[in-house]
């Protein structure tokens, strides 16, 4: 059963990582792409890609670091 966990917890780990990298990738081609349009109604296209940007680093950063408490502590 502890097995069946770590395997959870290093899922949700790897998935946090990977939503990180598609929000990074996604608000550089929102800043490059979308500079002065705007999206969705939501605001220019460019801020919604610096928000992105910052987010999306601060989820990859966040993913390693559970990967490597997950490991270290003998969860996964």
């Amino acid at each position: 059963m502890k097995k069946l966990n770590g395997m959870k917890l290093g899922l949700v780990a790897l998935s946090v990582y990977i939503l990180g990298g598609i929000g990074v990738f996604g608000g550089i081609g929102l800043i490059v792409f979308m500079r002065g349009k705007d999206l969705f109604g939501l605001g220019h296209g460019h801020t919604i890609g610096y928000l992105l940007l910052c987010l999306g680093a601060l989820f990859s950063i966040l993913g390693v670091i559970l990967m490597r408490i997950f490991r270290n502590r003998g969860l996964t």
